[in-house]
């Protein structure tokens, strides 16, 4: 197997397999940097779908547009098979201006692709088109292409558009990128693999006055920091050691002056569990001692808590099934079977809740490298090198599960 550092870096042979060189990925890497020069928020992406309706449509794919706003599914039917199977990759940028200096950098000022969803898209296109080419398979693919993954609960509107009523799926997968594990390896995880996702906030209203008379005030201030203190306790103190949780205080807004105390105050906090009871839990004491840290110092607080996204749960049979399948192509040095739970979140989860599924991580590069910038920063870049195993991957999954007969048959036993 291959060898983990402290840092959750999975170290691989310096050389990707030779059957993957030859292939024809020059038209896709194309794309994945156009599609970076021209990056599109959640729910505009309508450059981006259009893009990929001409193409899919142009490889014999019936393609539907509009679902859940801008997203698109391309569906392709072989013989008379009855399985189904669905493939999803996310096509949304992020509000975050680019400083990478690339030639294909992002054209919108404030915008950019720095999730790596143009080389998610980028791959299932260059997937689609091996397997539209093959005549092997009986059954049905259902490419899922989806809009606004980035907070904006893009499944969630392509499910409640009917997605999986029009386009039925027997099992779904899907893949992310992922910086600090060797370009082209493969990792998946059963079970819990990753976070849900809460946003709250807490408005906190006081009396002000001037800095010189305090005790003529309810000082937000002095709450707001209590407050912050004594969450700590929530994690460190409320939750099994054995369980994982996050409980973030990202911003505290209050003031202006140093002689004047603020009369309002308010605290941005994520949330983060990998079970619904420790979601559960961290709600009722955040709220309990946000309630009574506020009430104990004379303030007013009120809570506005947003549920985000649920824990994504991988399908233990399609996990075992896809890892085999990764096995089968890449062989044990670049397939980590049971890999590490992260506290990231990510609307797949709601996919899964509906169609049982698998989503895994493939490396982007180890830190230092190229590829190894971290998501969301705006030096991050998709690497291209990972085009190639990724649609290899696709491709074989597809041929395996529309042709095995049995989800577990094509599984490599370990």
């Amino acid at each position: 197997m291959n060898a983990v550092t402290e840092a959750g870096e999975v170290m691989l042979a310096p050389r990707l397999a030779q059957s993957e060189a030859g292939m024809p990925l020059a038209q896709f890497i194309r794309i994945r940097r156009d599609l970076h020069a021209n990056p599109e928020l959640g729910f505009r992406e309508h450059r981006t779908a259009a893009m990929v309706a001409r193409l899919l449509s142009g490889w014999g794919y019936s393609v539907t547009t509009g679902i859940g706003g801008t997203g698109v599914v391309g569906q392709l039917q072989r013989g008379r098979g009855g399985r189904r199977l669905g493939l999803r990759a996310d096509m949304d940028a992020l509000p975050v201006h680019e400083k990478t200096g690339l030639e294909w950098a992002s054209t919108v000022p404030g915008v950019m692709h720095a999730c790596g969803h143009d080389g998610h898209t980028a791959t299932l296109l260059a997937a689609a088109q091996a397997i539209a080419q093959s005549a092997r398979f009986e059954g049905t693919i259902n490419l899922i292409f989806q809009p606004a993954e980035e907070g904006a609960g893009g499944a969630v509107r392509m499910i409640d558009d009917g997605l999986f009523e029009r386009f039925p799926c027997d099992a779904v997968f899907a893949m992310h990128n992922m910086p600090g594990l060797a370009t082209g390896s493969f990792m998946f995880r059963s079970g819990p693999t990753m976070a849900s996702s809460d946003d709250v906030t807490v408005h906190l209203n006081g009396v002000g006055g001037h800095g010189a008379m305090p005790h003529t005030t309810t000082d937000v201030i002095v709450a707001a920091s209590s407050i912050v203190l004594a969450l700590q306790s929530v994690v460190a103190r409320n939750v099994d050691p054995l369980e994982t949780a996050v409980v973030s205080v990202g911003a505290l807004h209050a003031g202006q002056a140093g002689n004047v105390i603020p009369d309002r105050a308010t605290l941005e906090l994520s949330v983060r569990a990998l079970n619904a009871e420790v979601r559960a839990l961290l709600r009722r004491r955040i709220v309990e001692i946000v309630e009574s840290q506020a009430r104990g110092l004379g303030v007013e607080a009120v809570i506005d808590w947003r549920p985000g996204y649920d824990v994504l749960v991988n399908d233990a049979h399609c996990t075992q099934f896809a890892s085999g399948v990764a096995l089968s192509l890449f062989g044990p040095d670049r397939v980590v079977t049971e890999g590490r739970r992260f506290t990231a979140s990510e609307d797949f989860a709601f996919m899964l809740q509906k169609v049982p599924g698998c989503y895994f991580f493939v490396g982007n590069g180890l830190a230092g490298q190229p590829g190894g910038c971290m998501v969301h920063h705006p030096g991050y870049d998709f690497n291209d090198h990972i085009i190639a195993p990724v649609s290899r991957f696709w491709a074989a999954l597809v041929d395996r599960y529309l042709t095995a007969g049995q989800l577990e048959s094509a599984a490599v036993k370990r």
